[in-house]
């Protein structure tokens, strides 16, 4: 455990030292900010669930993005509640306001990873712009010094599996009860 805080620790350090810079420190809040309560992947399910074509594949990303806020918010932040790097070395100067939950897993990064999940599972094609996004919104975390490194990976780790289990639960239903979306299966 000590050598994940250790390399936990020096990746923060070697961020902050290396690449942050005036643009990034602008741009970061914002692409972080998208991730917030899992609402860019939130919007993106409403607007599939408006349309006919990809209403079942909305409603099951807003499944998935539920079985994430129970399983990383609710449960697992508060089992572990391991402490933010920004609440540990405060003289990090935050660019944001300093999260008040704890730490483990990145909230950010698992719904990210859950969006770009469900919807590369539901088109290929929306992983060109889902799974960049996703990688953006989870470094974001790091660069703004609220996560540790191992945070985002658990998290990224949690949503891919947690995005893969909810498609095929769909899809099995679906095989063996026939859908109730109206629609032919596409999984």
């Amino acid at each position: 455990m000590s050598l994940i805080q250790s390399m936990d620790w020096s990746i923060l350090y070697w961020i902050q030292q290396h690449i942050t810079c005036g643009f990034l420190d602008v741009i970061m809040p914002r692409i972080s900010a998208l991730g917030n309560m899992g609402m860019i992947w939130i919007a993106v399910a409403i607007v599939m669930i408006i349309s006919k074509k990809y209403r079942r594949e909305g409603v099951l990303l807003l499944a998935a993005l539920l079985v994430g806020v129970l399983v990383g918010n609710v449960i697992l932040k508060h089992v572990i509640a391991r402490p933010r790097p920004c609440w540990i070395d405060t003289g990090i100067r935050l660019l944001m306001t300093s999260p008040t939950d704890y730490s483990f897993p990145s909230g950010h990064t698992l719904s990210s990873v859950i969006g770009a999940t469900v919807l590369t599972m539901t088109n290929k094609k929306f992983a060109v712009a889902a799974i960049p996004l996703a990688c953006l919104i989870a470094f974001s975390r790091l660069y703004l010094f609220v996560h540790f490194p191992s945070d985002v990976l658990a998290a990224a780790v949690l949503g891919l599996a947690i995005g893969i289990l909810v498609m095929s639960a769909a899809g099995k239903f679906e095989r063996d009860h026939g859908t109730i979306f109206g629609n032919k299966s596409r999984s």
